[in-house]
């Protein structure tokens, strides 16, 4: 299945933190998206890989995702090198997107930045003829997305542009709390941790409403861009 986007995530719940109101958004505009997530999150303190593997499928389930697959790589611990590279080539080549939107170019967790390094590489190592992959025993082709954008997550970084995602702000918040052993919820019994508290999940509505609030909307998501991005006129600008 070919998507116009794809989303690589370190964590699950990674995307839904990030960028799923866009997500949303981008389904009911009638395109295709899917999302990678590269680990199980099993060095999360509340839950368990397999809780991460339900609350992730029902999270999809609410988004209307066209595909969602997890590489299984070790959280924590996987690097930016050729072998976990090329595990990402393969999707990449595998699904063709437009464009791909991926984990912030630095944060607080550490896998971020390095899974947003990883990403962005295999995006154009995915483009060259000369590394070969193979899928299902078959020899995939070259594949380059058109646009990478990282999303912005626990640290303010300036964003390069910001998505109005104001009539999907609750679909957003929906699939967030999918991931039940995570978020603030005070029917479990589990350690408190920095996501768990509800402080962080209005931070998260308060991100949302700032950057709303910058492009004439209430809700928004922020993205950045490793290259600069050009517009077609200046009356389509907003």
């Amino acid at each position: 299945m070919k998507l116009d986007i794809l989303v690589l995530a370190v964590h699950p719940d990674d995307a839904e933190l990030g960028c799923s109101g866009t997500i949303l958004k981008h389904i009911a505009l009638g395109k295709k998206v899917g999302i990678i997530d590269f680990t199980r999150g099993e060095l999360g303190t509340r839950g368990t890989a397999e809780i991460r593997d339900g609350e992730a499928a029902d999270s999809a389930k609410i988004m209307g995702l066209h595909a969602r697959e997890n590489l299984k790589f070790r959280d924590g611990f996987f690097e930016n090198n050729e072998a976990h590279q090329l595990e990402v080539v393969k999707m990449i080549r595998k699904y063709q997107p437009e464009i791909v939107l991926t984990n912030a170019m630095h944060d607080r967790h550490p896998d971020h930045g390095r899974a947003g390094d990883l990403a962005n590489d295999a995006c154009f190592l995915s483009g060259l003829s000369k590394i070969s992959t193979q899928l299902d025993n078959e020899e995939q082709t070259a594949w380059r997305p058109g646009l990478v954008l990282q999303y912005i997550q626990d640290r303010y970084i300036a964003p390069d542009i910001i998505i109005d995602i104001t009539p999907y702000f609750d679909g957003k918040i929906a699939a967030i709390k999918a991931f039940k052993t995570q978020f603030f919820n005070p029917e479990l019994d589990e350690p408190d941790t920095y996501i768990s508290s509800p402080d962080f999940f209005e931070s998260v509505i308060g991100r949302a409403r700032e950057f709303g609030k910058a492009v004439g909307g209430t809700y928004g998501e922020g993205f950045t861009s490793r290259k600069l991005l050009g517009v077609d006129n200046l009356f389509n600008l907003r």
